[in-house]
């Protein structure tokens, strides 16, 4: 799934596959299977990449409390647990723990070797700190299920729970562990941390520079000094083929191209774009923002399902992504929790115009756009404006969209913008989580908060209810897969197309980079949503080729 596909290249790419021991891996896991100025040469120990694309340059610091890390490698923080090539959970930070039978209090032992960059020792109390600031701050992971956390001695910190979530255990792979004795409200600004990073300086609008924690705990980095430049694509681009940096995200459209001394490489991720689509009928009503509810276009299922199976997502593959992506029909397809029976055969326009037709919807007045009623089959899709791959595929899909008689008006938001409309207009929103409450989350009746993007199509099935809650609360974790599978489809009903046809998944994306050939990235880890390239970075080395 992680694939590193060589797209274009002077040289072969050295890979060296990760070793994992199953020792080390904590009892009880989930396991997944299946600048201004830029420096022109840099030392054989010092790494420059630019990041501007995805993962780049954080609002409020690199702060795991407000969301720095999450889903990534945080580089300075430690987490408890991490994951490996597979995507196995591993101990980071955690020895070991336990779970009660009821679900409700969860112990984590700790290592008793560890030391912030300042060099105090730290200890469960700061573990219980970030956690209890992380559920108070309402931050980027959801830690609504956590009562609180306590410290029961040096190296032990307690968990309790008001839901019993077998799920909570991928939160404690997801928070960077902070210093209770040096956090603060600039905290972000100058970090500190016990991860292999110490952080150096933060120039901000252009770069941030980390050097290696010769206290570290674990494998020691290759690279000594780690500069990261907040760029864009553009730039980035010209940057590496000019050899002022080892590595670089860049744009699909670039994929093809060919730069002496350096090569593309593409990852795959289970990074999924999907398009939300209201449920409800505009009846009038708002949220308690006051932001209008429901979509009359969208809540009718023929226009979901004929969306759904009548697009092909090859077709958004080629043109929008440059070939750069794999088809997606669920949003989890690619995890251990998808369901291959909810898949369905795509681009199919003759069904597509069959279905609609059959729920009422035809041209009646030859304008090539379809109605029922009196109401025409159009709408506006929103994407975020500054999300080029996303503008592609929201362009890409309004072309399809024609073909079977649906008008979809493409605009480009800002998420202040797309929060005040979301609830009533389809936007183009991006998933992809090695955690299954992203799932919970997007479909469970009642997690649908007005200030979040949880539930915001305002979904509503019982029978998915009940799934999702087993799921959730199973501590087996092949029963708990064969919900989450069941929520999509159990062969009447579900959120996937054969269902309900509550989104239109279209693709998972692939991240492409420009990186020096002689520039030896291990094995990567799984993409998820944002990418995680630095999720290895301990492998990173130079070959000198």
């Amino acid at each position: 799934m992680a694939a590193v596909v060589v797209v274009s290249s002077m040289s072969s790419h050295a890979s060296d596959p990760e070793s994992s021991d199953p020792a080390s891996q904590a009892s009880g896991e989930m396991v997944f299977r299946g600048s201004e100025e830029l420096v022109s040469s840099q030392g054989s120990d010092e790494l420059i990449a630019a990041v501007g694309t995805h993962g780049g340059e954080p609002e409020t610091g690199f702060n795991p409390i407000t969301g720095w890390g999450y889903s990534r490698e945080p580089l300075v923080q430690s987490t408890l647990f991490k994951r490996d090539s597979q995507a196995n959970l591993i101990n980071d930070l955690a020895t070991n723990y336990t779970v009660s039978s009821d679900g409700l209090k969860w112990a984590v032992t700790i290592r008793d070797d560890v030391k912030f960059h300042d060099g105090v020792p730290l200890t469960a109390e700061d573990v219980a700190f970030t956690f209890n600031t992380a559920a108070n701050a309402g931050g980027s992971v959801d830690l609504s299920m956590l009562e609180k956390a306590g410290a029961i001695d040096d190296y032990t910190v307690e968990f309790e729970l008001n839901d019993p979530q077998s799920t909570f255990i991928n939160k404690l792979a997801a928070i960077g562990i902070v210093p209770e004795h040096a956090y603060n409200e600039t905290y972000g600004q100058n970090p500190i941390g016990s991860g292999p990073y110490k952080f150096v300086q933060w120039d901000k609008g252009q770069q941030v520079i980390f050097e290696a924690n010769p206290d570290y705990y674990g494998q020691k980095p290759y690279f000594n000094r780690l500069t990261l430049l907040f760029m864009g694509s553009d730039a980035a681009f010209a940057a590496a083929k000019s050899g002022q940096i080892d590595l670089a995200e860049i744009p699909a459209s670039f994929a093809n191209q060919t730069v002496d001394g350096m090569e593309i490489v593409s990852l795959d991720s289970i990074d999924a774009r999907g398009i939300s689509f209201p449920m409800q009928a505009n009846t009038g009503k708002k949220t308690e923002n006051g932001y209008a509810i429901g979509n009359n276009v969208t809540s009718d299922a023929a226009i979901r399902k004929a969306l759904n199976i009548g697009i092909d997502r090859q077709t958004l593959i080629d043109g929008a992504l440059n070939g750069q992506g794999k088809e997606e029909f669920t949003g989890v397809d690619k995890l251990p929790w998808g369901n291959k029976e909810a898949i369905f055969e795509d681009g199919n326009i003759e069904e597509a115009k069959k279905l609609l037709t059959e729920g009422g919807w035809i041209d009646t007045d030859g304008d090539g756009i379809i109605e029922k009623n009196g109401l025409k089959a159009e709408f506006t899709l929103l994407y975020p404006s500054s999300a080029q791959e996303r503008q592609a595929l929201a362009v890409s899909v309004a072309e399809e969209a024609r073909k079977l008689g649906i008008n979809i008006k493409v605009e480009g938001k800002s998420w202040d913008e797309i929060d005040t409309l979301a609830h009533s207009t389809p936007v183009v929103f991006g998933y992809g989580s090695l955690d299954p409450t992203d799932i919970y989350l997007r479909y469970y009746s009642k997690s649908y908060t007005p200030s979040s993007y949880n539930n915001i199509i305002m979904y509503n099935n019982p029978v998915v209810d009940n799934y999702l809650r087993t799921s959730i609360t199973s501590f087996d974790q092949d029963t708990a897969n064969r919900n989450w599978q069941l929520a999509a489809w159990d062969g009447e009903t579900g959120f996937s197309e054969k269902g309900d046809s509550t989104w239109l998944w279209m693709v998972t994306i692939n991240y492409v980079y420009i990186m020096d050939n002689d520039l030896d990235i291990g094995t990567p880890r799984i993409q998820p949503h944002g990418a995680n390239i630095f999720g290895n970075i301990l492998e990173w080395k130079r070959t000198g080729n």
